[in-house]
């Protein structure tokens, strides 16, 4: 019998990248990002999303142990315990590994649906249809469920699933077997991907049982499960601190993806159409941001003058400064309180100005 006592989401929340620097730096990361546009950070509208699916106290979020007091402050109504603080950076399939000891030992039956913090969803009633319906999926079968969506490009920053039974169309509320599991293809592997019809993004978005991830993470990563074969009976207790930085300091980095889900015969892709978009740089922020102007240009700015100005960025954090622009095509044009990006919107430029920072003795605005 379906139960929604049994329903669990993890918010992934952990790790660091600089992809939307100046914005983000090391201090706060990615997840915690709120573009002046928007009404919260990419966290809490993950934390909202997951509410209509399960209670408070059924939501728990992974983040390293430096960002504690950005989640609080994100999620004030969160409980403690349902905040997991790692010590070091390890990836997802340490993360998941430490979840999922965490709901066995609270509730042996738990269904978790892992999300990242970061993702955009333009159809929020039909993704809550769509993921209650996977919950409902993982509750009675044993299987690792990922939510597939349909490529519109070749792109080596996602994962790529290969469906079993050859070339099929994108079909709705069907699960269909996985052949193949790649993360991160390189581009021309990519490009053939997306021509072959047969394969779909990796949203990033699995649903299973505790039990059951707990098993394929024992199977296919016994390197990490023997350091955390102990930790259920640790958990909620004083010790439970003291027994995951032991765990993390000797467990190596590890994905989900490369851990388990290339291996796994249990897995199993549900096709979506939600509107999903993992907004993982300035670049995907432009190809995916659907307000622009006449000239295909972002305007995240108070108070803009621009002439000539096209399919470019502008974000302005300071509302009371006027930011004047004249003759700039595919440009980004970043101003925080203590920095100015100004360079073309490529990632090859941005890459370089980044690399800068940590030779230039200017590490203070990594």
């Amino acid at each position: 019998m379906l139960n929604r006592e049994n329903y669990y989401c993890l918010i992934l929340a952990g790790g660091y990248s600089n992809h939307f620097w100046p914005l983000t730096r090391e201090s706060k990361p990615k997840q915690f990002l709120q573009f002046p546009s928007a009404e919260l950070s990419f966290l809490k509208s993950t934390y909202q999303r997951c509410l209509k699916l399960v209670d408070k106290e059924h939501i728990l979020v992974v983040a390293l142990e430096k960002h504690a007091d950005l989640i609080r402050e994100n999620i004030p109504e969160i409980s403690e315990e349902n905040i997991l603080l790692e010590p070091y950076a390890r990836n997802t399939a340490v993360c998941i590994a430490y979840a999922s000891s965490v709901l066995l030992k609270r509730n042996p039956n738990a269904v978790m649906m892992v999300s990242p913090s970061d993702l955009l969803i333009s159809d929020e009633e039909l993704f809550s249809k769509t993921l209650t319906q996977s919950l409902q999926y993982a509750e009675q079968s044993d299987i690792l469920i990922t939510l597939g969506i349909q490529p519109n490009r070749p792109d080596p920053n996602f994962g790529y699933i290969q469906i079993a039974g050859g070339k099929s169309p994108l079909m709705q509320d069907k699960l269909i077997k996985v052949k193949t599991f790649t993360e991160k293809p390189d581009i021309e592997i990519a490009k053939l991907f997306c021509k072959s019809g047969e394969f779909y993004w990796n949203s990033g978005i699995f649903i299973w049982k505790a039990s059951v991830i707990y098993e394929e993470l024992e199977k296919y990563t016994p390197q990490i499960m023997s350091v955390f074969k102990n930790l259920i009976q640790y958990v909620g207790t004083i010790e439970e601190k003291a027994f995951i930085r032991r765990a993390y300091t000797d467990c190596t980095s590890l994905s989900i993806d490369y851990g388990v889900m290339e291996k796994t015969d249990r897995a199993w892709i549900y096709p979506v159409d939600f509107g999903w978009s993992d907004i993982d740089n300035w670049d995907s922020l432009f190809e995916s941001y659907h307000i622009k102007d006449d000239n295909d240009n972002i305007k995240l700015a108070d108070k803009l003058i621009q002439k000539d100005l096209k399919r470019s960025i502008v974000v302005g954090k300071n509302k009371s400064k006027l930011i004047a622009i004249k003759g700039l095509e595919d440009y980004m044009v970043i101003d925080t309180e203590d920095v100015l990006l100004i360079c073309p919107r490529e990632e090859k430029s941005y890459r370089e100005l980044l690399a800068e920072l940590g030779i230039s003795n200017f590490e203070e605005y990594k």
